[in-house]
């Protein structure tokens, strides 16, 4: 750990880069791609050169240039090719469907994608390239390269050798990355995140966790979702930690195999995804791990005491949003604390709004260096709708104790209020995921006449019944309130790429069937 400094984030995304090449050296390896090729900083810096050149062929400077690649050397080196020529990298969430892409392209003004015809392929994505294509032109990484010609080859030679002659000159407050909010509450929007967002948080992070340069962060998680790219890519990167790169965390027999092949020491992940890996792997798998870091949604007691028990490394929760280039707040190996998302990272600020019918905590507001410029969206496109001031209103009720750890109590969306009170669907879902643990289950509120609103559980536990976990919650302790009034059974709950529940397809569900 060391103390932030501030002025360490007034760098572009590309010269951070650049940097991190200068301190730990050209030849030192940087990522381990899932083919188990290793390509090291030389290596990266000039292959973005390379495309970089190319892509000025097809795109303005300043424009937004999509991104729709797994996991991997090549979403990496799309991203500061990109970047390396003063355009701004959006990442496509290629799990999203059609009208969210297309949502997604008209907000950010994205004309041109990036992505490779072998992806494609693999990942059957075909129909819905063919659904775009009226939308946005597709580069494909496969034609890029072959298109080189004698200019884009001397960047590749020249470029590493003297980057200030060749590299766009962007400055640190510009826009740097645009990711998209995963739609689960509406239509989503643009989160345009600056050079300074972004490599401040690396350096927050760093500061705040004891990193190693012998380290190596094993990274399942999607690019295009600010968790995986911050932390689980730009942070080993740029912090001199080898990045072993995965392209789909749903594999979860053969993760914890990679873990022990690459030998992994990090490891980033979700409550959800963490826990099949536990169970997927052999002992010894993950021995290697010293700790892993979860964020996206609550951490279960039994997921700890299963990978306590089996593999005893820490998992240390954590806690941000797209809006906070992600990370508001995370535990330390040295001290961490169940139950909360530890303490702010430095070089950040918080303040409670009271929240009726809520007695303790209220609604989280934050600023920092890592807060975004602003959002785009469909109604207005390329606009950037910035702030009425520094503070972000990250939409979540909390709670901080004395000692400034903090404890999620779940989105204010997602608080129904019930006669007056306040109960928090989290807590409804909670209850369920304690009766029926190996089943998934979501709290959803529909209006109701004479009580305000109601609680319905969706759940795929075909044995899910009120009378159950009615008779759970007086046991433990819960108030009725917490319980839903029905129950609603269906064969799977609808979840987005990022592994989060799809609430908005939840409730229209509902709707169907006339709730």
């Amino acid at each position: 750990m060391s103390d932030f400094n501030e002025k360490l984030a007034h760098k572009n995304l590309f010269s951070a880069l650049l940097r991190a090449k200068s301190r730990y050296g050209a030849k030192t390896d940087a990522i381990i791609d899932a083919d188990d090729k290793t390509y090291t900083y030389a290596d990266l810096v000039r292959a973005s050169f390379a495309i970089g050149s190319v892509l000025t062929r097809h795109s303005k400077k300043g424009e937004k240039v999509g991104i729709m690649l797994p996991t991997g050397v090549g979403s990496i080196i799309a991203f500061f090719a990109i970047l390396s020529m003063g355009r701004i990298p959006a990442m496509m969430n290629f799990t999203a469907g059609t009208r969210n892409l297309k949502l997604a392209c008209k907000a950010a003004e994205v004309k041109h994608i990036v992505t490779a015809h072998r992806f494609i392929k693999l990942a059957e994505l075909g129909e819905l390239i063919a659904t775009l294509t009226d939308t946005v032109d597709f580069l494909y990484l496969e034609d890029l390269r072959e298109e080189m010609n004698i200019k884009d080859k001397l960047y590749a030679v020249l470029g590493p050798i003297f980057p200030w002659v060749f590299m766009a000159h962007t400055n640190w407050k510009d826009p740097g990355v645009v990711l998209f909010t995963s739609g689960t509450e509406g239509d989503p929007k643009g989160v345009v995140l600056s050079h300074a967002n972004v490599v401040g948080n690396v350096e927050q992070i760093r500061a705040h966790i004891e990193l190693r340069t012998s380290d190596v962060v094993f990274n399942p998680l999607p690019t295009f979702h600010c968790f995986g790219l911050t932390g689980g890519s730009l942070l080993p990167l740029f912090s001199g930690m080898k990045a072993a790169l995965y392209p789909s965390p749903l594999h979860t027999k053969t993760i914890p195999e990679r873990i022990r092949t690459t030998g992994a020491t990090i490891l980033f992940a979700t409550d959800t995804f963490i826990s099949r890996y536990a169970r997927a792997g052999n002992q010894g798998d993950m021995d290697s791990i010293r700790f892993a870091v979860c964020g996206a949604e609550r951490v279960r007691d039994e997921t700890r005491s299963m990978i306590k028990k089996k593999y005893k490394f820490p998992i240390l929760e954590g806690y941000g949003v797209t809006e906070t280039a992600p990370v508001i707040a995370v535990n330390q190996p040295e001290d961490n604390r169940a139950g909360t998302v530890g303490r702010l990272l430095p070089g950040m600020e918080s303040r409670l709004e009271k929240v009726e019918g809520i007695a303790k905590g209220g609604r989280l507001f934050v600023r920092g260096v890592n807060v975004m410029s602003g959002y785009l969206r469909p109604s207005a496109p390329g606009v950037i709708e910035t702030m009425d001031d520094d503070w972000h209103d990250t939409g979540d009720i909390v709670e901080i104790d004395k000692k400034g750890y903090i404890m999620i109590k779940g989105r204010a969306k997602r608080f129904a209020k019930i006669g007056g009170e306040m109960v928090s669907l989290a807590v409804v879902e909670n209850c369920a995921k304690a009766l029926w643990p190996d089943n998934e289950h979501v709290a959803i509120c529909r209006p109701h006449k004479k009580k305000g609103e109601t609680i319905i559980l969706c759940s795929d536990c075909d044995d899910a019944n009120r009378a159950d976990l009615l008779a759970w919650a007086q046991s433990h302790g819960v108030p009725e309130l917490a319980v839903p009034k029905k129950i609603d059974l269906v064969d799977e709950i609808p979840v987005l790429g990022t592994g989060k529940v799809d609430y908005v397809a939840v409730e229209r569900g509902l709707i169907d069937k006339g709730y």
